[in-house]
């Protein structure tokens, strides 16, 4: 059955006396700021208090604000499924990025975590199994942040991309023969 009524903001804010706090700039839906360090505590308390039982983890996202600090942020969109309610969870991460998995609290945010990992360079300390979810393993750099060049790097996949940092040729080499010329 889902209730309606008002989401208890204040009762949530109370509950952890100061540590996290509401982002007044959204108007979609209630938000809340947190520290990595309490994240876990706080999504926790979200999930099993009989006020709140947010069962549903929707969305973990990933924002690069460069060259603004902090750098980076999370985005966790929850949702209680007998209450109707939605909330949103927003954690700035100092660079380099790291926060605490909450895998064990929902496993919705594997291949969430996952994602962030692979597109922003993430790092979720107590995964289970963090590793690329889009890109091939060897793949380098971080193709969501707003310091990986457009073209991306160059190598043997992409002739066109532009010279890695610390790079010193800027030529490549046909890796095979073809019938009607050399090609990558």
């Amino acid at each position: 059955m889902i209730m309606s009524g008002q989401f208890p903001l204040n009762q949530l804010i109370d509950s952890f006396n100061g540590r996290i706090s509401i982002d007044p700039n959204v108007i979609d839906m209630p938000c809340v700021v947190v520290s990595p360090k309490d994240l876990v505590e706080l999504c926790l308390f979200l999930r099993d208090d009989d006020a709140f039982k947010f069962n549903f983890m929707a969305d973990i996202g990933g924002i690069d604000f460069h060259p603004n600090t902090p750098r980076y942020q999370l985005v966790y969109h929850l949702y209680s499924i007998s209450l109707g309610w939605r909330l949103r969870i927003k954690c700035p991460l100092e660079d380099p990025p790291k926060a605490p998995t909450i895998t064990h609290l929902w496993t919705t945010a594997n291949w969430h975590e996952r994602e962030a990992y692979d597109m922003f360079g993430i790092v979720f300390e107590g995964h289970p199994d963090l590793r690329r979810i889009y890109m091939w393993q060897e793949f380098e750099g971080w193709p969501m942040r707003k310091d990986f060049p457009l073209r991306g790097y160059k190598d043997k996949y992409n002739p066109f991309g532009e010279e890695k940092p610390g790079a010193t040729s800027t030529t490549t080499t046909p890796t095979t023969k073809h019938p009607i010329g050399d090609i990558l």
